[in-house]
């Protein structure tokens, strides 16, 4: 790490997590590397080195940034309400995530590969930010809906986030073929998926 100011090596790897943000609205996974995320940043690609040593470090830094200010709105939702009802509580979440789509988008990816190319301090700094989110919808469920199962809840809710994005966004080139192939298949857009699952788990009552 180079020698600097604290608040220095934040802005820089914020600097690096924003231009991989950028490049991940209109490039796949496979098509950025540290060479197009230089082109955006203010620096060199070997400097890039002195604060992520593998692009899979930078994209779950960039997770991280995603489950840090998703966290934040879900404790926010938790402090500034008395009570919530079911479809107030499921209709606040599912627009959060709405605004987090790249969040959800991340999530669609192999998270395997990428830990396993990301130094164990770094995966440590993801694991906080996931655990903080965690913890902030635990919150809400014991203070709004004390009758439920909050790790059930849980449970079924964060696996089924894995699978928003896929049955929300697709491409030209996936929708042809599922016309193709004769599926019965409609696209629902995130707000609906995710109001739907939170609606069932919490029984289904307004």
């Amino acid at each position: 790490m180079p020698k600097g100011s604290p608040e220095l090596t934040a802005s820089r790897k914020e600097e690096i997590v924003s231009a991989c943000e950028k490049l991940y609205q209109t490039m796949s996974f496979k098509e950025i590397t540290l060479k197009e995320i230089s082109v955006e940043t203010s620096f060199s690609r070997p400097s890039i080195y002195n604060y992520f040593q593998t692009k899979e470090e930078i994209f779950l830094a960039l997770m991280q940034r995603e489950y840090e200010q998703w966290a934040g709105e879900t404790e926010q939702l938790a402090a500034e309400n008395d009570t919530m009802s079911a479809d107030s509580f499921a209709s606040s979440l599912a627009r959060s995530l709405e605004k987090h789509e790249q969040l959800l988008k991340l999530l669609a990816m192999n998270h395997y590969d990428m830990e396993e190319h990301s130094r164990p301090e770094r995966l440590t700094e993801f694991k906080v930010a996931y655990a903080s989110s965690l913890d902030a919808v635990r919150k809400c469920i014991r203070k709004f809906f004390p009758d439920t199962d909050c790790e059930s809840f849980i449970f079924v809710f964060f696996p089924f986030l894995f699978g928003v994005y896929p049955y929300s966004v697709a491409t030209e080139k996936q929708l042809t073929a599922m016309r193709e192939a004769g599926m019965d298949f409609k696209m629902h857009n995130i707000y609906e998926i995710i109001y739907s699952c939170v609606m069932q788990l919490l029984g289904g009552k307004k």
